[in-house]
């Protein structure tokens, strides 16, 4: 699959194109829109119309970026009916997120980019 908009790839294409599978997966999480879905699917599995409305983006642009994520193997979904339930595949991509916390800290760009556990405040 070649998602090519705004001129983000997916990391399959990008591989194919030779470029290194680290600056790949990389490349496609630093797409904002991308690393927000990432961040929701982080507490559980949703919809593309629970997306839409929780992050207040249009349906074609929730879809592009779930099939990016797909295609980087970093989300799945499982059909229910006539509905989709999207969820992370990796969740070795949260260690990923809590180290960039940690050092974008240590350089004085603290940031959160994972949900708070369950129990804490914002959860």
């Amino acid at each position: 699959m070649a998602i090519d908009y705004d001129g983000g790839r997916c990391v399959s294409t990008d591989i194919a194109a030779g470029v290194p599978p680290a600056a790949a997966l990389f490349h496609s999480l630093a797409d904002e829109t991308r690393l927000r879905i990432v961040q929701r699917l982080a507490r559980g599995e949703a919809r593309v119309v629970d997306l839409t409305a929780e992050l207040g983006l249009a349906q074609s642009t929730v879809s592009k970026h779930l099939a990016c994520l797909r295609d980087c193997d970093l989300v799945d979904y499982r059909a229910e009916g006539r509905q989709s339930f999207y969820s992370l595949t990796r969740p070795e991509l949260m260690d990923l997120l809590a180290s960039a916390e940690q050092l974008l800290a240590a350089t004085g760009h603290a940031v959160t980019l994972r949900p708070a556990p369950v129990g804490e405040a914002g959860s």
